[in-house]
């Protein structure tokens, strides 16, 4: 006796999370929003992109913990990209933010994290941070793309 097909959609959905920042580097736990969204989607198993269109901004995951996020992460960019050194960026379009272009290219804008029986597959201490990194308050935006598999499709009904 074989075993039935269970039918699956294939799904595509996507949602834009709209942020206000301030001024320097501020990390913004975004892991509440991104999971509404994935459930939204109706997606059961594939992957969800979550995306900054932005060249001073990134997307990370790491334990969302005041000490992490406020002192350790932002000394840490200082020591490796320090906001007072003479940047090309600067020579060229003196808006004093070479700093957040390059901290944000080593950072990276976006992750692509499995979703797994409608779920994301996190780590317990996991949590997706958007990092702003610019010298200025700014409006941000936050794609989150999720494609996959979506719930089964009930068989069509047979009359006999």
């Amino acid at each position: 006796m074989g075993t039935a097909c269970v039918p699956t959609t294939m799904v595509a959905y996507c949602e834009t999370l709209r942020l206000e920042t301030h001024a320097g580097v501020q990390a913004i736990d975004i892991t509440r929003s991104v999971t509404e969204a994935v459930a939204r989607s109706g997606v059961a198993d594939g992957l969800a992109c979550v995306f900054t269109p932005s060249s001073t901004s990134a997307i990370v995951t790491n334990e969302f913990e005041p000490g992490l996020m406020e002192d350790d992460i932002p000394e840490a960019l200082e020591r490796l990209f320090p906001e007072g050194r003479e940047y090309g960026h600067e020579k060229r379009w003196a808006d004093g933010n070479g700093h957040s272009h390059v901290r944000a290219t080593f950072l990276g804008p976006s992750l692509t994290l499995p979703v797994v029986h409608g779920g994301l597959a996190l780590g317990t201490w996991q949590q997706l941070v958007f990092l702003e990194l610019d010298n200025k308050p700014r409006r941000r935006e936050v794609l989150v793309q999720v494609v996959g598999e979506g719930p089964a499709i009930p068989p069509k009904r047979r009359d006999k």
